[in-house]
């Protein structure tokens, strides 16, 4: 099954084998590369050994093809790219920006798939009849 993650923006793929790549900045840090992994719910993921992340710390997610900031528009502690299926259907995945959370969002029309155990802290920020 194959699976694929864009920026909303340029469209550009963020998907590289088994990791989906982002520029990320924080308050405490200037910048790196941090890889996700592809699996929602799955909340896996790899940096440089330098970079350390305070719990509860945000996270800006940027395309590293068009630099745009992946901020979702639904809350400001979310971030969003979109994922297309094997079947050619695009998503918008919503994923929380704060360091040690566990919330993602998986949404298609008014349709949404909820993951991770910190999941409810966005649930009624999105409004899935404003979504396209």
């Amino acid at each position: 099954m194959k699976i694929d993650f864009l920026c909303p923006k340029c469209k550009g793929y963020l998907r590289v084998g088994d990791n989906i790549i982002f520029t990320t900045k924080t308050k405490s840090w200037s910048g790196g590369v941090l890889l996700l992994h592809p699996k929602l719910g799955n909340y896996k993921f790899e940096h440089h050994p330098s970079i350390k992340f305070e719990e509860g710390e945000q996270i800006d997610f940027y395309c590293p093809i068009c630099h745009t900031k992946l901020t979702s528009k639904h809350h400001e502690h979310l971030a969003m790219v979109l994922m297309k299926d094997e079947n050619n259907q695009t998503f918008e995945v919503l994923f929380s920006r704060i360091t040690g959370e566990k919330s993602t969002y998986c949404i298609i029309g008014e349709s949404m798939d909820v993951f991770g155990k910190d999941s409810n802290s966005y649930i009624d920020f999105i409004n899935l009849s404003t979504l396209s």
